[in-house]
């Protein structure tokens, strides 16, 4: 060997890496994922999307951290590179966090951090490129995927637009309820006017298949509660008591004149038996689909271990949202409803508002099946339980619940059906289902029979209803 090759060997041995760079690497992507989902599902999960966000941003940012100071500690190859989307990551963070902006403001800051995503998977990759390189920059090239794709997702979210622009035309109108407006459509005539309480995370398309064939022969209502569809946010909670004084303000404010017939699906099941007990006299009927029960925390002894985690969940959605997974779900959902009220159902669903709403009532759930408690029996209203074998074989204690259920009127009937939870709503053959049990309480309403054939079953002086155009309680 020639004195000659000798520095050119030692610049090769130099160039060599040294230390433990790929478990640093490896370290520092999990020590981001961990801090992030901790601040998530554990610091935060309480926050608001914004909170939540910031929360992650900084676990994320302790992982770029750690891997420019592991590196630069512990071996030859120094990726300080890093410290720069630490900085970045970790800045916006905590400014999320101090912050708090709101929905409104969040999807403006779309456009902001969204190329900046894009433009900092760019930056990581190329400087993992020439720093890294070989198998040990596979976590940090996953960690470049996932973050293009959300700036990627969060450009396609923004464009989206507000959820409820991009729904359309909006179907009748918004009611100012006391400082904020909730959206109602009312078609058809008659009496008594059927009212449709949506569930958990619905919204008033979702019942196009059992609203118009109700409008043919008598009025019929939706509505979206604060927050959801096409009506504003509310300073309020989200529970059972303020959804009824909300909705008993709306049809009052909109001139909409009771009796009604309360249909309530899933969660919606709830506030109509909550509005049945605080407004008796304005309710001429009930129907639950598949409805949540006010014992459901003690019947479900899983409830509350599932309430827990799912509370954890959700804390993520808006911000999942936010970068435009939502979306995916449409897309590999099979069509339920018509094509317009599913485009309007989808682009409420798929929106960070839409689940920020869903995990606001979903944190009020205990609250809410206590204020229904106080719904202890509906005296001899007519009362139809439609309940899914699907949910009852599925759910231990589901089935018990329903029949308690069954038990709050002396004028009842209760069906199981072969349909799942959400096909009274959205399955041709569940609609009609619910179609059906709707106008077997009216007719009961109307007529002072029992929906058992037992006139007997019923005391009250019967109400009429002429041709269902008009109610009289003579």
């Amino acid at each position: 060997m020639s004195a000659s090759t000798i520095p050119t060997l030692r610049r090769h041995v130099d160039a060599a890496p040294r230390g433990p760079l790929g478990r640093i690497t490896v370290g520092a992507m999990f020590i981001g994922l961990a801090a992030a989902a901790v601040a998530v599902f554990g610091i935060f999960v309480t926050g608001s999307e914004a909170v939540v966000t910031g929360g992650a941003l900084i676990g994320f940012a302790l992982g770029w951290a750690f891997l420019g100071w592991g590196t630069t500690r512990f071996t030859n190859r120094p990726q300080r590179w890093a410290y720069l989307p630490a900085a970045i990551l970790g800045t916006a963070g905590v400014a999320l966090v101090a912050l708090r902006p709101g929905d409104g403001a969040m999807a403006d800051l779309t456009w902001i951090w969204a190329p900046g995503f894009v433009a900092l998977a760019c930056f990581i990759g190329w400087q993992s490129h020439r720093g890294i390189r070989g198998l040990r920059a596979l976590p940090v090239y996953l960690v470049v995927a996932a973050t293009l794709a959300a700036g990627v997702g969060g450009l396609f979210q923004a464009a989206a637009g507000d959820p409820r622009t991009a729904a359309g035309p909006m179907p009748g109108r918004l009611v100012d309820v006391g400082g904020y407006r909730l959206h109602l459509d009312c078609v058809g005539t008659g009496s008594p006017t059927v009212v449709l309480l949506n569930g958990l995370g619905e919204t008033s398309p979702q019942w196009a298949r059992v609203s118009a064939p109700i409008a043919r022969s008598t009025r019929v209502c939706t509505y979206d509660r604060a927050g959801q569809g096409w009506s504003d946010d509310s300073p309020n909670p989200a529970d059972a008591t303020q959804a009824a004084t909300d909705l008993h303000r709306l049809l009052a404010e909109a001139g909409e004149p009771g009796p009604y017939v309360l249909a309530g699906h899933s969660l919606g099941g709830i506030h109509a038996l909550t509005y049945a007990h605080l407004y008796r006299k304005q309710v001429a009927g009930v129907v639950l689909l598949d409805s949540s029960s006010p014992h459901q925390a003690e019947l479900m002894k899983s409830f509350y271990g599932e309430y827990r985690l799912m509370r954890r969940v959700l804390a993520a959605t808006p911000t999942l949202a936010r970068l435009g997974v939502g979306h995916l779900r449409d897309i590999l959902s099979a069509p339920a409803l018509p094509r317009r009220p599913r485009r309007q159902a989808a682009a409420f669903a798929d929106s960070p508002r839409g689940w920020a709403n869903q995990r606001a009532e979903f944190a009020t759930l205990p609250t809410a099946f206590m204020e229904s408690q106080a719904a202890t029996s509906l005296g001899h209203i007519p009362l139809v339980v439609l309940t899914s074998r699907e949910t009852s074989e599925q759910t231990p204690g589901w089935k018990t619940a329903q029949d308690q259920l069954a038990t709050l009127s002396t004028n009842t009937r209760h069906t199981v059906a072969d349909v799942s939870h959400m096909d009274f709503l959205l399955d041709h053959a569940g609609a009609s289902i619910s179609v059906t049990g709707i106008d077997d309480v009216i007719t009961a309403a109307c007529t002072g029979t029992a929906l058992t054939g037992n006139p007997a079953a019923t005391t009250n002086p019967p109400p009429r209803c002429t041709h269902r155009g008009g109610w009289s309680s003579d």
